[in-house]
């Protein structure tokens, strides 16, 4: 044992000889951890784990740098199914003394196997899964999953408690006991375990002792006689035999020679048919087991299936979105050629409809930057001239009584112009003149709000007051 001071060989004395330090409370403490070092490798040479991994943690309470019980421990871990919390002592381990340290061959072997790694993480995620459905209700496919675990790693003994416990739940006594077993064949002295081991006697026990009682009974009856001072017991039903000749005794050496017949009819020859019959309930119930293990697996990959099959459908969904009539490829194709049309031809009203079909198809705000930038630049340069074409036109139809066409006009200069007092207007009066008063009262308002001091807001004040009283003529 070394100082913790200054790292020199510590003596029989309660201080160091080398720099004086009180090392009487650390050398009890040094003591007391190798105690329980020792206390849990003894446990765990004798598979009683669960009793190991306590002493060994007690051990690591005292010295959590005792590298030795932090290795066994990991290794207890191991041995029990749990090879996460097994790396996680080892990794403690490796960090505490990185060089001559076997933690690091623990870790090596695991970490050269990645399929063995793969099928650990499996178990785990398979475990919680199975966990998951207990907290749910969902017992048959908690059971399932728990046998998809096992079938991966058979010393997971926290999967075989929790498959137990399942099992106990539907009173399925047999396999319950199976399933301790088989923890009690890893880990002997584990107390839940045994608690769950009591239970399924509890269980059972009562019926097969009724029996035995019954049988007991049966088989010991008898009668008590006195003879001077002795008391002589004889089974009851048999009668003292009296006395003969010698035809009497080959008459009982025949009856002996059909008793024994007849125990070896009705004792040996079940004993031996009892035995087959296990034999042949043991490969059924280990059949039984295979097949479970293959339909969960085939469970499995039916999900997988379904799966990939609606992963199929999503990927043919976001595909016709790219590339279908209306899709995103499409939309840009509409836009390429739009701005194609303008720089070979010029024609600002065909360029303008193009990008009038591709805002009514698209959400231009949430497209990307680069499509927004080359619309947004096309409509700022067909724009202006859009809205004074169609302002023009549209005044000219209004001019004309062509009501509807001056609207779909006036509504299209306002759209490349919002800011077009006199479209706004005359738009508002077309409404008006239409017979569309609600709109001509919004467009009215609108001309009021965006141009006050304009002439326009006086008077559309006084056609939003006719069209209250009943008016309906625009001047």
């Amino acid at each position: 044992m070394y100082c913790y001071n200054c790292g020199c060989l510590l003596s029989e004395h309660d201080y160091c000889t080398a720099c004086g330090a009180d090392v009487g409370l650390y050398k009890k403490i040094m003591y007391a951890s190798n105690r329980f070092y020792d206390d849990g490798l003894d446990k765990a040479e004798v598979r009683d784990l669960s009793g190991a991994v306590i002493s060994l943690r007690q051990s690591l309470k005292f010295n959590k740098n005792n590298i030795e019980a932090r290795n066994l421990l990991g290794l207890v871990y191991f041995e029990m199914g749990e090879t996460v919390a097994a790396m996680a002592e080892w990794v403690i381990s490796k960090n505490l003394r990185p060089e001559k340290n076997v933690a690091d061959d623990y870790i090596g072997i695991l970490e050269e196997n990645a399929g063995r790694m793969s099928v650990i993480y499996e178990t785990i995620e398979g475990y919680n899964k199975a966990y998951e459905y207990c907290l749910q209700d969902a017992k048959d496919l908690a059971i399932i999953q728990l046998k998809s675990v096992l079938s991966k790693n058979t010393k997971f003994v926290k999967a075989h408690q929790l498959l137990a416990l399942l099992y106990l739940d539907a009173e399925d006594y047999q396999k319950a006991e199976r399933e301790l077993d088989k923890t009690l064949a890893i880990d002997k002295n584990n107390t839940l375990s045994l608690k769950y081991l009591k239970i399924v006697e509890d269980a059972t026990g009562i019926e097969e002792a009724a029996k035995q009682t019954k049988s007991w009974r049966k088989n010991n009856d008898s009668v008590r006689v006195m003879h001077d001072n002795e008391m002589i017991i004889q089974p009851a039903n048999v009668k003292e035999p009296k006395s003969g000749g010698g035809f009497s005794t080959f008459i009982n050496i025949g009856i002996g020679m059909l008793i024994g017949l007849a125990v070896m009819y009705f004792l040996v020859v079940p004993g031996r048919m009892t035995a087959v019959r296990n034999q042949a309930n043991d490969n059924i119930a280990q059949i039984g087991e295979e097949i479970d293990s293959k339909n969960v697996e085939i469970q499995s990959l039916e999900a997988d299936i379904r799966r990939l099959e609606d992963e199929n459908a999503t990927l043919r969904g976001e595909l016709e979105g790219y590339v279908g009539d209306d899709g995103t490829l499409s939309t840009i194709d509409n836009l390429l050629d739009a701005a194609q049309n303008y720089i070979t031809e010029g024609d600002v009203t065909a360029t303008g409809e193009k990008l009038e079909a591709i805002s009514q198809a698209v959400n231009i705000e949430t497209s990307s930057e680069a499509f927004k930038s080359l619309y947004n630049s096309l409509l700022t340069i067909v724009a202006p001239q859009l809205a004074d074409r169609y302002y023009n036109d549209g005044y000219a139809a209004f001019r004309n009584a062509e009501y509807n066409t001056a609207i779909e006009l006036l509504e299209k200069a306002v759209y490349y112009n919002e800011n077009n007092s006199d479209a706004i207007y005359n738009l508002a009066n077309a409404y008006k003149a239409a017979g569309e008063n609600d709109k001509a009262v919004d467009a009215y308002n609108r001309v009021i709000e965006l141009f006050p001091d304009d002439s326009r807001a006086g008077r559309s004040k006084r056609y939003i007051e006719e069209i209250s009283a009943g008016g309906n003529v625009a001047n």
